[in-house]
């Protein structure tokens, strides 16, 4: 299943901007616990003016507040604990003014669930816990912006792109075993593509021999189909697979204007995820592939030199498809003469999402084996799992899934939906 917005399989529903009115807040939410609090405060920061107004409190305080003051312009509500979700957001319908844009959160986790919330009652989406500043903002950004989901998000695989702020600080072993843990682990479709043709690692890294058609797909983007369906990725396992080449050193590659974008394009209608091991070098194929990613991934050591390059990166502007900023991963703590987490988050005036202690035996052993390193470490899997629910959380809804009976609803406002359960209801 390609990862997609839960917007379902005829995209978003095209949200009707009214005209501005100062008495109407412009986001409110109601939620019951502070992980999510900070997942929505983390996912909306910059897309509004102000901080997100989040009050603590399921849909009953919502509805409450509802009947005594105007109606959001966007309310997220939390029916985590609700013995009936779908009674108390027709109560709440009945309250809010008839554009409102609510957007759901909750413990439920299925299809059905998602499909009765969005479908069934018209709310604009549903996001299930735990939610993640990157989940936050890849579902609910669009909206909050005016404009839905973004049709990046409905069609088509994930694509990730890990780099180290500097050489040697070990981003092509996550985006490794990121990569192995997606596929081989949680059985995505997943492709690892290393664009370093001369001196990559990710084939090294799985004991592969490098396959012969990713040079010239970047040389020659018309007949990139092709090359992707009979030669260029190979297996490392039914669900995992490695793009990369071992081209000779004396031999400078002709790279063609556009050709990562046709190529990332054809690899998302294939996976579900792309992961892109991507060192930040001042070159044309680097460079777009950092720019067209979906979420990107910093890498550093704690070391005063990486805090310097990783305020360089972060100052680099967003890519069109990216609503967040990078995610930080802190490798190696604890190395002899390194840097506190502290004194790293003190110095680049911002938290670092995935921590990774220093692990050079397990690290050392497994890459000499052609193994992933996570089979040989507790801790560093227990990493990569973290970093995968921070940059891969999954939709709900299968974009490929025929349409149920309830699709009739889509288009109709929320405000009609509830109005009408709630008459059924009674």
């Amino acid at each position: 299943m390609p990862d997609g917005s839960a917007s379902g399989p005829s995209g978003p529903r095209p949200i009707q901007v009214g005209p501005i009115r100062h008495d109407r807040p412009n986001l409110q939410g109601f939620i019951t616990d502070a992980e999510s609090e900070a997942a929505l405060q983390a996912g909306l920061a910059g897309l509004l003016p102000e901080a997100a107004d989040l009050r603590r409190g399921g849909i009953r305080a919502a509805y409450a507040a509802m009947q005594k003051s105007a109606t959001p312009r966007i309310l997220v509500v939390d029916i985590t604990g609700e013995d009936q979700p779908l009674k108390a957001l027709g109560d709440l319908a009945a309250v809010v003014e008839p554009d409102v844009c609510v957007l759901v959160i909750g413990e439920h986790d299925s299809t059905d669930f998602y499909r009765e919330i969005t479908r069934g009652l018209g709310a604009a989406d549903y996001l299930a816990k735990p939610l993640t500043r990157d989940s936050v903002a890849r579902h609910f950004g669009g909206f909050v912006l005016g404009r839905g989901p973004s049709s990046e998000a409905v069609l088509g695989g994930r694509v990730l792109t890990v780099t180290g702020v500097r050489g040697g600080v070990g981003a092509s072993t996550i985006a490794a075993n990121l990569a192995w843990y997606l596929g081989a682990t949680l059985r995505h479709h997943t492709v690892l593509l290393d664009p370093d043709l001369y001196r990559g690692t990710a084939a090294f890294l799985f004991n592969l021999q490098a396959g012969a058609g990713l040079r010239t797909a970047l040389e020659y983007p018309e007949r990139i189909d092709a090359l992707l369906a009979e030669r260029a990725a190979v297996p490392a396992t039914d669900r995992l697979h490695v793009l990369a080449g071992e081209e000779r050193l004396n031999v400078p590659l002709a790279y063609a204007p556009a050709a990562a974008e046709r190529l990332v394009e054809s690899l998302r209608k294939r996976y579900n995820f792309v992961i892109g091991d991507v060192p930040f070098v001042p070159v044309p194929l680097h460079r777009d592939l950092l720019d067209i990613a979906h979420q990107r991934v910093l890498v550093l050591e704690p070391t005063l030199a990486d805090m310097r390059d990783t305020l360089r990166l972060l100052a680099l502007p967003a890519g069109p498809r990216q609503t967040q900023n990078a995610v930080l991963v802190l490798n190696r703590l604890g190395v002899s003469g390194g840097l506190s987490r502290r004194q790293v988050e003190d110095g680049l005036k911002v938290k670092v999402d995935v921590v990774i202690p220093d692990l050079p035996r397990q690290l050392r052993q497994a890459a000499n084996l052609g193994e992933p390193a996570i089979a040989a470490s507790a801790v560093f899997r227990r990493a990569i799992t973290e970093l995968a629910r921070q940059v891969a959380s999954l939709a709900l809804l299968d974009p490929t899934a025929p349409e149920g009976p309830a699709a009739a609803a889509r288009g109709r406002s929320w405000f009609s939906l509830g109005r009408a359960s709630t008459r059924k209801a009674a």
